[in-house]
């Protein structure tokens, strides 16, 4: 048995390659230190509120100040707060204040950590999926990545959907606004179903997950919200959510997940009005994989390979799409289940908006 000859190894880039480790081994470790600063309230302590020592930032929210101390450090060093030597005190510049603290932002971001906290306590059932190929259900995750996912989505629905997203769809913002009757398939904890119902108070919504957890606390969500007389949550998959005659029928970031995509495609088809529309929202992606190489692309790999792949191939048919299909992929699974009429309608670097028409 022939053995490949050692290749050479380029001392610069070796160094390189370690040094970038490096840094991902420091973001790694950060990641931790983002759940405890978001779960202690520690950034939304510090922010607005200019210097602070970690004595000072100890006492407001009632911790520790030597851990307080190596947590500020840590963070300092990592571009999080700023540090100022003369002085000892550390802040919370307003930008990092916006994507840190503030819970209304666009840019809030601490749920997504606390979704990838429910990947690393998951990698036995993945790494073992690896071996077997049998798939890893949605519902089989950590509770975290149920909470993570909707906090980290919630801040980019309720700064798109309402304003951005429903007005690209042609006719329907006008249905809507009129009195229409919406299903919101795939509705996790019901966030986008809410903001639709709030937005839209003469239209009716139907929230559908296979998940009786989620459902369980979307009902909750709505209670608290006051939409309960116009929005209910019922446990039913995409294929065979109940009801005809919807106006508007949505899937937030869910249809990839799908182990028979056009399966559902054609369930959503039966269901709609004649003239309605299927809203698919889904991750940003172009066609290739080559064109996908960026860090936006990175972490939506990344999330494939931990949660939408493993749920799409623990389903029937288990296509196994993956978060970055891109919308070639995903249109022809659209026009293959029968819908005539594909077009992108809106984007965002997170985002693609498809409208889809019998």
């Amino acid at each position: 048995m022939s053995t490949a000859a050692p290749q050479p190894i380029n001392e610069a880039k070796l160094h390189e390659f370690v040094m970038k480790a490096v840094g991902e081994m420091g973001a790694a470790m950060n990641a931790a230190l983002i759940l405890v600063g978001d779960k202690l309230g520690l950034y939304k302590a510090m922010a607005g509120a200019g210097p602070m020592t970690s004595a000072e930032l100890a006492a407001k929210t009632k911790t520790a100040e030597r851990y307080v101390r190596e947590w500020l450090s840590a963070q300092a060093a990592g571009g999080f707060v700023t540090y100022d030597a003369a002085t000892g005190t550390f802040t919370l510049p307003p930008e990092q204040a916006m994507a840190l603290a503030d819970e209304q932002s666009p840019v809030f971001l601490p749920g997504f950590f606390q979704a990838l906290s429910a990947c690393i306590r998951d990698e036995p059932k993945i790494s073992e999926a690896f071996r077997t190929g049998k798939g890893v259900g949605w519902h089989e995750h950590d509770h975290s990545l149920f909470i993570g996912t909707e906090r980290f989505f919630r801040p980019n629905y309720r700064a798109h959907l309402i304003g951005e997203w429903i007005p690209a769809l042609g006719d329907t913002e006008a249905k809507l606004k009129a009195g229409a009757k919406v299903a919101d398939v795939g509705c996790g904890l019901g966030t986008s179903t809410i903001l639709m119902a709030e937005a839209y108070p003469k239209s009716t919504f139907t929230g559908f997950d296979y998940h009786p957890e989620s459902i369980r606390l979307a009902k909750e969500a709505a209670e608290k919200a006051g939409v309960s007389d116009r929005v209910k949550f019922e446990v039913a998959k995409a294929k065979d959510y109940p009801g005809t005659g919807y106006s508007l029928v949505a899937f937030f970031d869910c249809l990839h997940d799908m182990g028979d995509p056009e399966g559902a495609a054609r369930h959503v088809l039966g269901t709609l009005e004649p003239n309605g529309t299927w809203m698919i929202v889904e991750p940003f992606a172009h066609d290739k994989l080559e064109d996908n190489l960026n860090p936006i692309g990175r972490v939506f790999y990344g999330a494939s390979t931990m949660v939408c792949t493993p749920a799409s191939l623990s389903q029937e048919v288990g296509l196994g799409l993956g978060a970055q299909a891109g919308e070639g992929r995903l249109t022809k699974i659209l026009k293959s289940a029968g819908f005539t009429r594909v077009r992108r309608a809106a984007e965002t670097p997170f985002n693609i908006v498809l409208e889809a028409r019998p």
